[in-house]
């Protein structure tokens, strides 16, 4: 196996991390009969050799040897081999993934440059493919873990289509273990996208495989790969017969008949860890996630599969379908009451009878994630939110070992979801004596609901330590809290932090400015607010600072010359601050307007947008503000919401960008899905933009 590996000149090659003299070591560890070591040496590949799918001339040198190793029935946790094999193969070189701003070339700083590596990834897929014939071998290995990922390394470097498909073709009819069916058939899958030329004969195994006797998961497995490559054969009552296939595999788990679980008694490393995270039902998971992946666009029958699985009576398809609804929720816009009723469902004793302690709780855990993530759309699981909150009052608060304690999903969600029965329970919660910090974030989704909050609130702010590293997450929550309530009376504790705070204190700036923002709306006519506002006008808050002080005294002469110099600042946030004050002072700025014109010509689409939009309330100048607004709709979905804003304010001058407005109203998909967003309040925003660009339009 580790014949030439002294020949090497592995001290003269690199990884992520410098010299790869460590490369021999890690390979024999592969080797190794103790799994520790082994799950430790693989760990160290992927961290190293092969760092964040980047292929590096050590990368490359380790492949001969991988082989050997894949190869010798001696080694244990070859599968493992093999996917790592896949995954160099499809590597690429420092210049080709990404790299960290600033490195000048250098992969993120860990030893090669892009130069050097730029074309790892085409030498890595060349390097693999050369041997690729010997991926033919391990289709037909003892290990069926082998055989499972032999399938995939064969379609996707074995450069001979037909003599593939003859392989695969043998494979299935003689393959009796479950597991290598589903690779198999996933296989298939992609040998169709892969070579499209060859792709009849493989479809005609696939709809075999679609029918009886066949498994129904092999199945399932087979209808998910129809709907991703060939949509047009699958049948016309597609959503039934999956959700029948469901309850056919659910019940053959349940009394044994299908595969057992797979082994999780992983080591504690990385690989181990990760594998740990998996679905309980993984194999259940990735079956119905290459459906709905599959179903795309067509949400209606993706909605029906959901209410199937969820209404499943195996506790795994459900916790499954859940997951799957999560992903449909974030992407795609629809009537989705029925759903979420259902996942709201999961969250009643009656949907966990008589099941283990874990398993109930993966169920509840699941809905709850879910449901916080939806913020007002988790309205019709409400009661049972609900419910659960005041079951167990030991899941409001979740104490962690190592940091603060954050508030309880569940209570977490039914706040987020607007519902006031959270507010008398967030009072209890307050009077704690280590509430959580993240409280605050919570409430402002509570509305007037909240208000009877407003005085435990205000005292938690007069307790925040003035001088603490915590000071920040203690702080900031509270103070949006309040500002969203518009207490008037939480004036004295905002002043305290401003006047009191340590300098060295941790983001200190970030409470400067969100304390302000709370004193711009709470603090008209409060005694003292003057004199600190105008202090900091000569801060990095000026901006923020100014504004406030407007909406307290309505002075434009006393904040107009701080704006301006704002404007010719070198910072881009400070700049974008000052612009949106400035649009606030409307006609009474328009000595900012030379400032706000070289800002809509900025490089930066987020300070393009903010000069454009001030200038507009500024001066008026439609002519100069609609292209830069339609150029930061299109070039980023992120702006959409300010845009639709200003649009807003614009009224009938904006009506040459009303078909962007009405093309994203009607549009089935959520704007932030199409630029890969996948952040907790993805769902939040969009909801957020819809109701703008309603405005817009019914303005």
């Amino acid at each position: 196996m580790f014949t030439g590996i002294d020949e090497v000149g592995w001290a003269s090659l690199h990884h992520a991390y410098g010299s790869a003299e460590d490369v021999p070591g890690l390979l024999r560890g592969l080797a190794s009969a103790d799994p520790v070591e082994r799950a430790s040496a693989l760990d160290g590949m992927y961290d190293a050799v092969h760092h964040e799918g980047i292929v590096y001339d050590a990368t490359l040198a380790c492949v001969p040897f991988l082989f050997a190793l894949a190869a010798c029935e001696q080694v244990a946790d070859r599968d493992g081999l093999v996917e790592l094999l896949i995954s160099i193969g499809r590597g690429h070189g420092p210049a080709e993934g990404t790299v960290d701003e600033g490195t000048s070339g250098t992969d993120a700083g860990h030893g090669n440059t892009a130069a050097d590596a730029g074309q790892g990834g085409a030498s890595a897929d060349a390097a693999v493919r050369a041997r690729a014939e010997e991926f033919a071998g391990l289709l037909g290995d003892r290990d069926p873990g082998v055989r499972r990922a032999a399938a995939e390394a064969l379609v996707r470097f074995l450069d001979r289509p037909p003599h593939v498909l003859g392989l695969l073709r043998q494979r299935i009819a003689v393959e009796r273990d479950d597991r290598v069916l589903l690779a198999l058939t996933e296989s298939l899958g992609l040998f169709v996208r892969h070579h499209p030329a060859h792709s009849p004969e493989a479809l005609d195994i696939l709809l075999t495989l679609g029918t009886p006797p066949y498994d129904p998961g092999l199945r399932l497995a087979a209808l998910g790969q129809l709907a991703g490559c060939a949509p047009e054969l699958l049948p016309t009552d597609l959503v039934p017969t999956v959700v029948e296939l469901l309850g056919e595999r659910s019940e053959r788990r349940r009394s044994g008949l299908s595969a057992p679980a797979e082994d999780d008694s992983d080591p504690d490393s990385l690989a181990g860890r990760l594998r740990r995270l998996r679905p309980s039902d993984e194999e259940g998971a990735l079956l119905l996630r290459t459906l709905h992946t599959a179903l795309g666009d067509r949400v209606s029958d993706r909605i029906a599969l959901l209410e199937g699985q969820l209404t499943s009576p195996d506790p795994a398809d459900r916790c499954n379908g859940m997951w799957m609804a999560a992903g449909l929720f974030r992407e795609w816009r629809a009537d989705y009451t029925v759903p979420v009723e259902l996942i709201g469902e999961q969250l009643s004793a009656e949907a966990r009878p008589l099941l283990g302690a874990a398993v109930s709780d993966r169920l509840r855990d699941a809905a709850v994630s879910v449901l916080g993530d939806l913020f007002h759309l988790a309205a019709p699981a409400a009661d049972h939110l609900h419910a659960l909150v005041t079951a167990r009052a030991d899941l409001w608060i979740h104490r962690w070992q190592r940091r603060s304690p954050t508030l309880g999903g569940p209570l977490k969600a039914l706040a987020r979801s607007g519902d006031p029965r959270a507010t008398p329970v967030l009072a209890q919660v307050l009077v704690q004596p280590v509430p959580p910090d993240d409280l605050g974030n919570v409430i402002i989704h509570l509305g007037r609901s909240a208000a009877p909050l407003a005085p435990a609130l205000r005292h938690r702010l007069g307790l925040v330590p003035l001088d603490s590293p915590d000071t920040y997450d203690r702080a900031v929550p509270l103070l949006s809290a309040l500002t969203a309530l518009g207490d008037r009376e939480a004036v004295p504790e905002v002043l305290r932090l401003l006047g009191g705070m340590a300098d060295g204190v941790r983001l200190r700036h970030r409470v400067v400015e969100s304390a302000v923002r709370a004193l711009d709306v709470i603090g008209g006519g409060a005694e003292g607010v003057v004199p600190v506002l105008r202090e900091l006008l000569g801060s990095e808050c000026a901006g923020v600072a100014a504004g406030a002080l407007w909406s307290v005294e309505g002075d434009a002469s006393a904040v107009l010359p701080v704006l301006i110099r704002e404007l010719a600042g070198a910072d881009a946030e400070r700049r974008r601050a000052a612009a949106e004050v400035l649009g606030r002072l409307g006609a009474s700025a328009r000595a900012a307007t030379p400032g706000l014109a070289r800002m809509a010509g900025a490089e930066s689409v987020w300070e393009r947008l903010a000069g454009a939009c001030a200038l507009w309330r500024v001066g008026g100048e439609v002519e100069r503000v609609l292209p830069v607004l339609r150029a930061a709709w299109v070039e980023q979905p992120g702006v959409r919401g300010a845009v639709a804003a200003c649009l807003v304010d614009m009224g009938a001058a904006g009506a040459p960008l009303h078909d962007l407005v009405e093309a994203e109203h009607a549009s089935p998909r959520r704007h932030l899905a199409r630029s890969g967003g996948h952040g907790s309040q993805d769902v939040l925003e969009d909801e957020r933009l819809l109701g703008v660009c309603r405005e817009v339009l019914a303005g």
